[in-house]
């Protein structure tokens, strides 16, 4: 009867030590998004819970974040795993430029999401029909060292417009409406999907207008920042705006620290791609993550885990320069 005893408390044993290292298989990664009320927070919520549901190795979490900037900074000192970002910001962090001091070579890419749409916002009596007429204009041009900023940079820079040929601001989106709205400003540069709640509000009580970009403008625009794509936005999009506007957009991005084993990579963008409807369902921006745009303005190399998926489905890799 004791042997029995005996046998039995070592079989318990035995068991408790195979499920603890069962337990101790899994993988844990975070995603790093932005806040609460944003759209990354709960697009990132919707991808960890499908792959920690169907990557058999991996438990996901997504955590609240500062957005494009700062998660670049967490990739790319290797305090974070997997991260939301702007394939912009996700370029220059990669080269150590603009807002970023020091070079990030380990940023690397699982797939573009969805797109962030440039609007140049103008009052219709400052008579701005393109952005060559910014000059001698009152403008902001986003917060100073923020994505939007140096996005507006990129487009000054094909235009042959600086700073000095116009009266700057450096102001966020709220404060950049509100300038408008008291008649301070002639143009104001935001970067964000569309409809931009700042933009609707501000057409509501004002007449405004959104300037276009032609096709030679944008092909060379993305000839020397090939981060950015061709979006449009549509007519009605804002009060008073009744027809669409053609214009850049940068692209959110999934990043990953490329320290991150291949094999994790790989579940992960499997579990991502295979229930990519349940993702969907998340969020109204999420129903533009599709497979066929997964590399469209792509500014960082794809992680070996990821290309070692989308060749195992038949997909050709980007070169990315």
């Amino acid at each position: 009867m004791r042997i029995r005893k005996v046998l039995l408390i070592m079989a318990l044993v035995v068991g408790l030590v195979f499920s603890v290292g069962t337990a101790q298989a899994k993988t844990f990664v975070s995603i790093a998004t932005g806040g609460t009320g944003g759209t990354y927070y709960p697009i990132g919520g919707g991808i960890a819970d499908v792959v920690s549901r169907y990557a058999e190795d991996i438990q996901a979490t997504a955590e609240t974040g500062n957005a494009a900037v700062a998660n670049l900074n967490l990739l790319g000192t290797h305090s974070i795993e997997f991260a939301f970002v702007q394939n912009d910001t996700a370029w220059w962090a990669a080269r150590g430029e603009i807002m970023f001091k020091n070079a990030f070579p380990n940023i690397r890419a699982i797939a573009t999401l969805y797109p962030e749409t440039n609007h140049l916002v103008v009052m219709k009596k400052a008579n701005i029909k393109s952005i060559y007429d910014l000059k001698g204009k009152r403008v902001s041009v986003g917060a100073p060292g923020s994505g939007t900023e140096a996005d507006m940079r990129c487009l000054l820079d094909i235009a042959g417009i600086k700073y000095d040929d116009m009266k700057v601001d450096f102001l966020d989106f709220n404060n950049t409406v509100d300038r408008m709205k008291d008649g301070q400003l002639d143009a104001g540069f935001v970067v964000g999907g569309y409809p931009v709640a700042a933009i609707m509000d501000l057409a509501t009580t004002h007449d405004v207008d959104l300037v276009s970009f032609d096709d030679d403008f944008l092909a060379k625009l993305q000839e020397k920042y090939p981060f950015y794509i061709k979006d449009i936005i549509p007519a009605g999009t804002y009060k008073g705006i009744d027809r669409d506007v053609q214009t850049p957009a940068v692209m959110a991005m999934l990043a990953v620290d490329a320290d991150v084993p291949e094999e994790v990579v790989y579940q992960f963008t499997k579990a991502l791609w295979e229930h990519i409807d349940e993702v969907q369902r998340v969020h109204a921006k999420a129903q533009l993550i599709t497979l066929e745009t997964a590399f469209d303005g792509l500014s960082v190399p794809l992680h070996d885990g990821a290309i070692r998926y989308y060749k195992e489905i038949g997909l050709k890799i980007p070169e990315v320069k």
